[in-house]
């Protein structure tokens, strides 16, 4: 059975590669669920580019009741694209996360 990471993982790559094929003037929107024999989850997201930056947000609720949320956006410009997320715990806890690369 994936992982709580696997999950998080997929879906903000997911949402990146959503966000990034979008022209500026669209958004998107997403959910989805399921259940299984630990219970169910749900999650959602939404995003859009406007002036050369994508962003998207989403959250994913666990089979335990748990909900995880994630952010990030994506600009580029002169070749190169950064992209900057945080994955924020039911806790509080978060992840940043930061990376630069060609395009």
């Amino acid at each position: 059975m994936p992982s709580i990471k696997t999950y998080l993982g997929a879906a903000a790559i997911a949402a990146m590669v959503m966000a990034a094929g979008a022209s500026s003037a669209e958004a998107w929107t997403r959910s989805g669920g399921g259940s299984g024999p630990r219970g169910s989850w749900s999650s959602s997201g939404s995003g859009g580019c406007a002036g050369g930056t994508c962003g998207h947000t989403s959250s994913f609720t666990g089979v335990r009741g748990n909900t995880y949320t994630n952010t990030g956006s994506t600009t580029c410009a002169g070749g190169s694209c950064t992209h900057t997320g945080t994955t924020t715990g039911p806790y509080g806890g978060t992840v940043n996360r930061s990376s630069t690369f060609a395009r």
